[in-house]
């Protein structure tokens, strides 16, 4: 783990505002929000996380039967609030095994979910599988997430829009994908209150560490 802010389309080191800038830069990608260091899984610093989000923080909720929270990482510096948001959790897969999820929300152009998904870029692209897709139930609203087709071949990779803002769902080993079609629901952990402090972690997941 990095124990400082970085980029978050490719991790590097950014340049913290000065007599110079008023934003964080990185050499390759100039101005961006900062990807702030991750740190163990908690339901503290998950709240401290929710408090200054300016985008939703989503998670399936109530957790699918044996899932865990497993972590979250966020770009976004105190004076601006965060701009993206990442939250894993890890459980049973839908065909067997462990499976992963990493769901991201965050503003056009922060490009944190297509790092995750393996992508260049900062957006998903146009590379999309456009008939039968996944209907999850995002903040009471039937949401819509296309599959994403050049994505690598170790995880299934799902993008769409929630609330004016991205949202990615993606997910290890490739099978588990399925989970995405199996009635999910998803919460804006913004208006969870008082029920997030029953939220049960698990480990740090190793997908939200330096890719």
């Amino acid at each position: 783990m990095k124990g400082e802010p970085s980029c978050p389309r490719c991790g590097g080191r950014v340049r913290a505002p000065g007599l110079f800038s008023e934003t964080w830069e990185c050499e390759i990608h100039g101005a961006v929000p900062p990807l702030q260091p991750v740190v163990p899984p908690s339901v503290e610093a998950l709240d401290a996380v929710v408090r200054r989000s300016r985008v939703p923080v989503w998670l399936p909720w109530p957790l699918p039967v044996g899932w865990l929270y497993t972590g979250v990482a966020h770009a976004g510096d105190d004076r601006g609030g965060s701009r993206a948001v990442a939250v894993a959790c890890t459980g049973p897969a839908p065909l067997g095994g462990r499976g992963e999820l990493v769901l991201v929300a965050e503003e056009v152009g922060v490009g944190l979910g297509a790092r995750y998904a393996g992508l260049p870029g900062h957006d998903p692209g146009g590379d999309f599988v456009k008939s039968a897709p996944a209907k999850l139930m995002a903040a009471g609203r039937p949401t819509p997430l296309w599959c994403v087709t050049d994505s690598p071949a170790d995880r299934a990779v799902y993008a769409g829009e929630a609330m004016g803002l991205w949202l990615w769902a993606i997910l290890w080993p490739c099978k588990a994908g399925h989970l995405v079609y199996d009635d999910v629901v998803l919460t804006d952990l913004r208006d969870a209150g008082a029920e997030l402090q029953l939220l049960p972690c698990g480990a740090l997941s190793p997908q939200l560490l330096d890719r």
